[in-house]
C-alpha cells in the first residue's frame, strides 16, 4: 500500500524487469493451459526511457575540491573551491554544496562520469590528475 502511495505522488510506473512491460500492459502473446509449447522469447533488450527534467532555478557553482565521506546507508559528496590549489590549505576550504545520495545512485553517477570522462580522454587525450605532474610537464 505505501509502495502504491509513493508511485501515484511520483507518477512513476514501475517497469517488471523481466519483460520490460509497464503494469497495466498486456502482452499479445495469449497463454493457455492447451496451446501447444513454443519456443521462449529472446530476452528483450531494455528500452531509455525519456526523462523530462526542468533546471530553470538551477544555480551553478563551480568547485576544483570534493570530499567523499558516507555511512552504510548513504554517501555524502562536498564540493567547494579551494583558492589554494598548489600546496596545503593556508585557511579553511568552505563547503558550498552537499550532495546526499543512496549508494544504488552513486553507482549509477560513477557510470555516467566514467562514460564522461573515457569520451573527453578519446578527443583530448588522457587527464593527469596530479597537478604538480601537469604544471612540472608544462616547464
Amino acid at each position: 500500500m505505501a509502495k502504491d502511495k509513493e508511485q501515484e505522488e511520483t507518477n512513476e510506473v514501475p517497469e517488471d524487469e523481466a519483460t520490460g512491460m509497464t503494469e497495466g500492459e498486456k502482452s499479445d502473446e495469449t497463454s493457455s493451459d492447451d496451446a501447444p509449447a513454443e519456443k521462449p522469447p529472446a530476452a528483450p533488450t531494455q528500452q531509455r526511457v525519456a526523462v523530462q527534467v526542468d533546471d530553470s532555478d538551477t544555480m551553478c557553482t563551480y568547485a576544483n575540491f570534493c570530499r567523499v565521506t558516507g555511512s552504510p546507508e548513504e554517501l555524502i559528496v562536498d564540493f567547494a573551491l579551494n583558492p589554494q590549489p598548489m600546496g596545503a590549505p593556508t585557511s579553511p576550504i568552505q563547503i558550498k554544496q552537499r550532495t546526499v545520495m543512496n549508494y544504488y545512485t552513486a553507482k549509477r553517477l560513477l557510470a555516467a562520469l566514467q562514460m564522461s570522462v573515457q569520451r573527453h580522454e578519446a578527443v583530448f587525450g588522457v587527464l593527469e590528475t596530479d597537478i604538480t605532474k601537469r604544471v612540472a610537464s608544462k616547464q
